[in-house]
């Protein structure tokens, strides 16, 4: 079976960073989509950053030109750095994926992580 498990999550300063991990096992990870979504308390999920299956990659504007998602196919891993963080950032993150990237686009994709807490102080 496909799990994903995530890490990295924390509590940062503000203007801070941290670095989300996202390990798949269970299958060929370059097979693919992976996306990184987030939800607050009272608030609706986010998808915050997606990744094709080497490239292109997308952003929601709340995260542009301070997230950077990314993957490494070798090691099975999808990353999300995150920079200049606010506390519009706290979230839990949860890392997705799907063979279709439509899935993702929807927010329904076949796979989820467990989710790591992101705090910004």
């Amino acid at each position: 079976d496909v799990q994903l498990v995530e890490s990295g999550g924390g509590s940062a300063e503000a203007g801070g960073s941290l670095v989300l991990s996202c390990v798949l096992t269970g299958d060929n990870f370059s097979r693919y989509y992976v996306g990184w979504f987030r939800q607050a308390p009272g608030k609706e999920r986010e998808r915050v950053a997606t990744i094709a299956r080497v490239s292109p990659t997308m952003y929601a504007d709340s995260v542009k030109g301070r997230f950077t998602i990314s993957r490494d196919n070798a090691k099975n891993t999808a990353y999300l750095q995150m920079n200049s963080l606010k506390s519009e950032d706290i979230a839990k993150y949860y890392c997705a994926a799907d063979v279709r990237s439509l899935s993702l686009e929807l927010g329904r994709p076949n796979y989820w992580g467990q989710g790591t807490q992101v705090t910004v102080s």
